[in-house]
């Protein structure tokens, strides 16, 4: 066995090598900023739903839809798409640190655990950057559409129905992950505080719980529309994010309720330029 792991030893200590590369670190940075720019963006859809706006996408598509309108619209989704799958590369990148620890049967649980919390932020950035990269060719993409069409070609085949139940209960329970964060503020591990002036750290923290609960809320809205298509058969539910804010909005207190997400989007946008600012990806928390 030791003959066996020294190479993969190596290949591991070459591939972290890459990926800590100043270059590839730089570009995960474009990354973290147009992250941010993104929710910023949905912050402001959300804003002019909540303002009776019609015809709006309150989501990751509306806002590169947003950007693909604007001068120099396409350009500035090619810097989104490499930025974010150069992030996703960054972040993917920590797994290389952790995964030693899956050959220890004391920490194998754990490890398991942070190295999926790594990729799975890995896999966010990555469909992200894809989809800003088909924008920037001129693709036309709805999430929402998208989705409602998955889940129909689910239902419609043995055990589908538990199939989107269960996809539901994951959107819930990343809502709900992303409340405990908010609540606990795990999310500052992120962050290289130590390079980050003090006086800052208090208004990351406080944009950060805000905008980690905003979006803690959304997702779990997203996941009871997919749980109730998965129990009715009704895939007009099975909607993304823009459905949840259309969602938020039908109730009594819509529009308020819609202002204060969109408030909490836009603390996360500034979270997430904060964090392109003093970068760590230390996915243990």
């Amino acid at each position: 066995m030791p003959r066996l792991l020294g190479p993969v030893h190596r290949a591991v200590a070459a591939a972290r090598e890459v990926t800590d590369h100043p270059v590839l670190a730089a570009a995960a940075r474009i990354g973290l900023v147009a992250y941010g720019v993104v929710h910023l963006l949905i912050a402001w859809l959300t804003w002019r739903v909540s303002r009776g706006a019609h015809g709006t996408d309150a989501d990751q598509t509306g806002a590169l839809q947003t950007v693909a309108g604007t001068p120099g619209g396409s350009v500035l989704l090619w810097a989104i798409g490499l930025g974010l799958l150069s992030l996703a590369l960054w972040q993917g990148g920590e797994v290389l640190l952790w995964w030693h620890g899956l050959l220890d049967s004391e920490h194998r649980i754990r490890t398991a655990v942070v190295c999926a919390k790594c990729l799975a932020k890995a896999a966010v950035y990555a469909v992200l950057g894809a989809t800003a990269l088909l924008f920037a060719v001129g693709a036309e993409y709805e999430a929402d559409e998208r989705l409602r069409e998955l889940t129909g070609e689910t239902l419609e085949v043995p055990g589908g129905a538990v199939a989107v139940a269960a996809a539901a209960t994951g959107i819930v329970a990343v809502g709900a992950y992303s409340l405990w964060r908010g609540v606990t503020g795990g999310f500052m591990r992120d962050v290289d505080l130590p390079a980050a002036p003090d006086r800052w750290e208090p208004l990351i923290e406080v944009v950060g719980r805000i905008g980690y609960v905003a979006k803690g809320v959304a997702f779990g809205v997203v996941g009871v529309l997919l749980w109730r298509a998965a129990t009715t058969a009704d895939v007009s539910t099975a909607t993304g994010l823009d459905g949840a804010m259309t969602a938020i909005g039908r109730t009594g207190a819509g529009p308020v309720l819609l202002t204060v997400v969109a408030g909490g989007f836009a603390a996360f946008g500034v979270y997430a330029l904060a964090r392109a600012r003093y970068p760590d990806r230390d996915p243990s928390s």
